[in-house]
């Protein structure tokens, strides 16, 4: 994959803005197609309400693409919109959901292509988590079945929130190289070359 893999910790549309603008400009974004599948449980429409506030003050568009069941993540339609995207981000707070709806679908294999044209794909938070085989399931720190855009690897997003037990149950139960990433924080993948923003703890080495 030749384009831009961003993995950010947490703060959709409100830690990142100075991040968020040099990847933007890095792969001549204009517009930014904004997926909140993982909160499709809570509040999407505040996230959408976010992303347009976020893009006003970045001078991009954004198109939100409510994909919140599976059966409209196999719609060509939806696909096609993602796959003309320069830029996808992905927000919300159910990463288990978010890889229920999106594995093994035209709206994923469209994310993937948008990665092979030099395309920006970012996970904020949760989605971050998703990206990943393995990913971290949330209910208890166990590994799970990711979606695979990262292999090798899995991330701890919002690492600042998480309790003494659960960052040893995690580092425990983990046969990959794991990172915890705070909201603040960022890793960026550009082919086999990783990019580092804010502090981050990693146990083994990320994979290139």
């Amino acid at each position: 994959m030749t384009g831009i893999i961003a993995l950010q910790g947490g703060g959709a549309f409100s830690l990142h803005d100075e991040l968020d603008a040099r990847l933007l400009k890095e792969v001549k974004a204009k517009k930014v197609v904004v997926l909140p599948t993982a909160d499709a449980f809570e509040s999407p429409e505040g996230l959408v309400a976010s992303a347009l506030s976020w893009a006003e003050r970045l001078g991009v568009e954004v198109e939100a693409l409510m994909v919140m069941r599976r059966s409209e993540a196999m719609e060509e339609g939806s696909a096609e919109v993602v796959r003309q995207a320069h830029a996808v981000w992905f927000v919300g707070d159910n990463p288990i959901h978010m890889r229920s709806v999106l594995k093994e679908t035209p709206v994923w294999e469209a994310v993937q292509h948008v990665l092979k044209q030099g395309g920006l794909v970012v996970g904020a938070g949760a989605p971050a988590s998703a990206f990943c085989d393995p990913m971290i399931d949330p209910r208890g720190g166990a590994l799970a079945l990711g979606l695979g855009l990262l292999t090798g690897m899995a991330v701890v997003t919002q690492s600042e929130t998480v309790t003494i037990d659960r960052h040893a149950r995690a580092k425990k139960l983990a046969n990959v190289p794991l990172v915890f990433l705070p909201s603040s924080s960022a890793l960026i993948r550009r082919g086999h070359v990783w990019e580092e923003v804010g502090p981050n703890e990693k146990v083994g080495q990320l994979p290139v």
